[in-house]
C-alpha cells in the first residue's frame, strides 16, 4: 500500500501541468487523503510524508525539476523498503536461528526474516478474520521450514512452546505502542507471563512521531482488524537502524527528521477522521 501510494503521487506529478506551487499543493492534498484512507497503516503515512517533505522547500524550482525531485525520492523510498527487511533479518539472526518462533498475522518483514534464517520451527496463528496465517505457513513449508498453523483461540495457551514471539507492526508510535492485527494483545501478554521475549520487526518508515495516545482514529473497517498494543508487553524493536527497547524508541524517532516533517504534512487530515 505504501508503494502504491508513492506511485500514485508520482503519476500525479507527471500529469500536472501547472506551476510548482500548484503542484506542491495538489501533492499535499492527495497525500493527506491517501494517508487518511488507511490511518492504521503507518507505512502509508510515512512514505507519503517523506515524499511530500522532499518537495517542501522546492517551490523555487522549475516544474520539470520538481517532478525529478519527486521521482528520485520515490525511487529512494522503493529501494529503501527493499533493503530494510534484509537488514532487519540479519539483526534477528541470533534470535531466530535454531529457535521455535511464534508469530501472528503475515508481516512481510517477519516473513523475510523467517525465510532467510533457520528457525527450528514456526508456530503461526490462523489470524482470522482474514486468515493470512495459512498463506504464511504454506510459504514456509515450500521453503523447507517446519511450520504449524495454530488456531487463534489456542495460541496464548501454546506460547510456552516458543522461544520468541516475533511480530510485525502496521504502525509504531513514539512511546512504543504499536498498531497491529487484532489478537496481538493476548499473545504478547502470554509471552510476557511466560518470560518469552516479544520482538517487533518494523521498518523505520512505519514510525509515527507521536505517542500512541495521540494516534489517529482508525477507519471503520480497520477497527475489525487492528488494535493498539501497549509498550509494556513489548521487549524490543528491531529496525534497519538497530535494536531499541520501547523506552528508547523516541531516540530513533527524533534523529530521523523526515518522520517529523512528513507527519506534519499528512497528519492534519488523518487526525480528524
Amino acid at each position: 500500500m505504501a508503494r502504491q501510494a508513492v506511485e500514485a503521487l508520482t503519476e500525479l506529478a507527471d500529469r500536472h501541468e501547472g506551476s510548482c506551487e500548484e503542484l506542491l499543493d495538489e501533492l499535499r492534498r492527495a497525500g493527506r487523503k491517501l494517508a487518511a484512507a488507511r490511518p492504521g497503516v503507518g507505512a502509508v503515512a510515512g512514505a507519503v510524508g517523506r515524499l511530500l517533505a522532499s518537495g517542501r522547500y522546492e517551490s523555487h524550482l522549475e516544474p520539470d525539476a520538481l517532478r525529478q525531485v519527486v521521482k528520485e525520492e520515490a525511487h529512494a523510498l522503493t529501494e529503501g523498503r527493499i533493503r530494510a527487511p534484509a537488514s532487519i533479518a540479519i539483526q534477528l539472526r541470533e534470535r531466530i536461528d535454531g529457535a521455535t518462533v511464534f508469530t501472528h498475522s503475515n508481516s512481510a518483514t517477519v516473513r523475510e526474516a523467517l525465510s532467510h534464517e533457520s528457525p527450528a520451527k514456526v508456530l503461526a496463528t490462523v489470524s482470522d478474520p482474514v486468515g493470512e496465517g495459512r498463506s504464511l505457513v504454506a510459504e514456509l513449508h515450500a521453503g523447507g521450514i517446519d511450520a504449524e498453523l495454530v488456531e487463534d483461540a489456542d495460541a496464548p495457551g501454546r506460547m510456552a512452546e516458543a522461544d520468541v514471539l516475533l511480530l510485525g507492526a502496521d504502525t509504531v508510535f513514539r512511546d512504543g505502542t504499536i498498531c497491529n492485527k487484532i489478537g496481538t494483545i493476548p499473545l504478547a501478554r502470554a509471552a510476557r507471563d511466560a518470560g518469552i521475549p516479544a520482538i517487533v520487526a518494523a521498518e523505520v518508515i512505519k514510525l509515527a512521531p507521536v505517542p500512541g495516545a495521540q494516534a489517529p482514529d482508525l477507519a471503520d473497517f480497520e477497527r475489525e482488524l487492528f488494535e493498539l498494543i501497549p509498550a509494556d508487553v513489548i521487549t524490543e524493536f528491531v529496525t534497519e537502524e538497530g535494536v531499541f527497547p520501547p523506552d528508547e524508541l523516541a531516540v530513533l524517532v527524533d534523529r530521523v527528521p523526515f518522520l517529523r516533517e512528513g507527519y506534519e504534512l499528512v497528519a492534519p487530515l488523518a487526525a480528524n477522521r
